[in-house]
């Protein structure tokens, strides 16, 4: 699992690196169907998980990933969020619940979907 890092800059950084590991994989954008997003928790894609500054603002969150030839998910891509931050500072109470609530049942469905595909 990839996470924090935002915008252009760091997504084509990211990418160039993508590529010398896999470069005959494209990276695709998970559809809402996505079975990451549904295995225990049914999750939504457009809320914004930010980190300790908050979210930042013209950056939309994406989910995407790189698969394999049987269409498995070898790389969860979280870009233009934290999910880090917000697992980090789950003890924080500056830190908004809801997102480290949130944050957590990716990371379950996460774990859940690494050990069962």
């Amino acid at each position: 699992m990839v996470d924090d890092f935002w915008g252009g800059y760091e997504w084509s950084i990211f990418t160039d690196s993508m590529r010398r590991v896999f470069p005959d994989r494209p990276i695709i954008d998970l559809g809402e169907e996505h079975e990451l997003l549904h295995v225990l928790y049914d999750l939504d894609q457009r809320t914004q998980i930010p980190g300790r500054g908050g979210q930042r603002r013209g950056t939309v969150p994406r989910w995407r990933g790189i698969f394999d030839d049987d269409g498995r998910l070898m790389v969860a891509i979280n870009f233009n969020m934290d999910m880090g931050d917000a697992w980090e500072h789950a003890d924080d109470p500056w830190y908004p619940e809801p997102m480290t609530a949130l944050a957590y049942r990716f990371a379950v469905n996460y774990l859940i979907y690494s050990m069962t595909h």
